[in-house]
C-alpha cells in the first residue's frame, strides 16, 4: 500500500509552478505589451472583455479590475453576443477576447464583428499562430508554461498567468491615468474600503457650529457649549481659531472659572485637522490624544467644522 499524496507538497508544487510561470512573463513580457496598454488608454468607449469556461472566468475578473481602476469595462458573454449583444460592441469600444488555445468556436461571432466594424481587437491567448491571434490587431501571448494540473489539462498556469497580465495591465493605466487615491474611493464608496479612504471633510459635522469670541464670558461661554451639544466650544480671533475649550479645560481651571473669559480657559494650541486629511488618520490622532473630538480648519485656520470619533466609527473608519 503506498502512501497517500501529501497535500502540502502539491501545494508547494502549484504554487511553485506557477510562480515561475509568472517570473518568466515578468522578465519577458508580450510584444504588444505597451501598445496595448496605449489602445486602451486612447479607448473613447468601453473595453470589452469576452472569454468561454475558465477564460470568461478571468475575463469578468479583469472587467471588473479595469472598471474600478478608471478604465470602463464590462464582461459580454461570447454565446450571448451571437444572439444580440453584439449590439452592445460599439466602433468607439476595444475588445479584448481571452482564449488560451485561441482556436475558442463560441468567438467566432465575435471576432467577425471586430473586424467588419473595424472595432479594435485585442487577443490575450498562448498560441501566436491561432485563430485569435492572426485576427486580432494587438496579440498578449502567453509564455509557454506547464498547467499545474498533474494531468496538464485543467487550467491552472494559464489561467494564473492571464489574471496577472490583466492585472498588470490595469496597473499601468491606473499610472499613466494618475489615479489617486480619491478617485479609487469613488468606485468604492462602500464597505472597509470606502471608509478607509474617506476623508475628514466628508465627515465632519459644518451646521451651527459652537464658536465663540475670545472675550465672551465663561458663563455664556458655557451656555453655548451646552446648547450646541458637541461638549466643546471654539475661541475665535475674529475669524480664525484661536484655542479650544473640552470638558477637560473646564476642570482644570475650576477656580474662579466664572470670572473668566473664554480665552483663558481655552487650549491655544489644540488639534486640528484639515478637510483634506484621511478620516482614518485623524482618528489615530484622536486615540493618540485620548480626545473624542476635533476642530476641521483651513489654511487660515477659519472653522469649518467638527468630526467626531463616533461619527468616524459609524462610518466603519477605524
Amino acid at each position: 500500500m503506498t502512501d497517500a499524496p501529501n497535500p502540502l507538497d502539491a501545494a508547494a508544487r502549484v504554487l511553485r509552478i506557477e510562480g515561475e510561470a509568472l517570473l518568466t512573463m515578468a522578465a519577458a513580457l508580450p510584444e504588444d505589451f505597451g501598445a496595448a496598454v496605449e489602445a486602451l488608454l486612447d479607448c473613447k468607449g468601453r473595453v470589452i472583455l469576452a472569454g468561454i469556461g475558465k477564460s470568461g472566468h478571468i475575463a469578468r475578473k479583469i472587467a471588473a479590475t479595469l472598471s474600478s481602476t478608471g478604465t470602463p469595462a464590462y464582461f459580454v458573454h461570447p454565446a450571448e453576443a451571437s444572439h444580440g449583444d453584439l449590439g452592445t460592441i460599439t466602433p468607439a469600444d476595444i475588445v479584448l477576447a481571452l482564449s488560451n488555445s485561441g482556436e475558442t468556436t463560441e468567438l467566432g461571432d465575435m471576432i467577425a464583428h471586430t473586424r467588419r466594424f473595424s472595432i479594435p481587437l485585442i487577443a490575450l491567448c498562448s498560441k501566436a499562430g491561432s485563430t485569435l491571434s492572426l485576427a486580432a490587431d494587438l496579440r498578449l501571448i502567453l509564455p509557454p508554461a506547464p498547467e499545474a494540473c498533474p494531468l496538464g489539462m485543467a487550467p491552472t498556469t494559464s489561467t494564473t498567468m492571464a489574471l496577472a497580465l490583466g492585472d498588470a495591465l490595469a496597473v499601468a493605466l491606473m499610472e499613466r491615468r494618475g489615479f489617486e487615491p480619491e478617485h479609487f474611493r469613488t468606485f468604492h464608496p462602500g464597505g472597509r474600503l470606502g471608509a478607509r479612504l474617506a476623508r475628514v471633510g466628508q465627515l465632519m459635522r459644518s451646521d451651527d457650529l459652537p464658536l465663540v469670541p475670545m472675550e465672551m464670558p465663561m458663563a455664556e461661554t458655557l451656555l453655548v457649549m451646552t446648547q450646541k451639544g458637541f461638549g466643546t466650544a471654539g475661541v475665535m480671533d475674529g475669524p480664525r481659531l484661536a484655542g479650544v475649550i473640552t470638558d477637560g479645560d473646564l476642570r482644570r481651571n475650576m477656580a474662579g472659572l466664572m470670572d473668566k473669559q473664554a480665552i483663558d480657559v481655552a487650549t491655544r494650541t489644540p488639534l486640528t485637522a484639515p478637510p483634506d486629511m484621511l478620516a482614518a488618520e485623524a482618528v489615530a490622532l484622536m486615540n493618540a490624544r485620548k480626545i473624542t473630538m476635533l476642530f476641521v480648519i483651513d489654511a487660515e485656520a477659519h472653522p469649518l467644522g467638527i468630526l467626531h470619533i463616533h461619527d468616524c466609527l459609524r462610518a466603519g473608519v477605524q
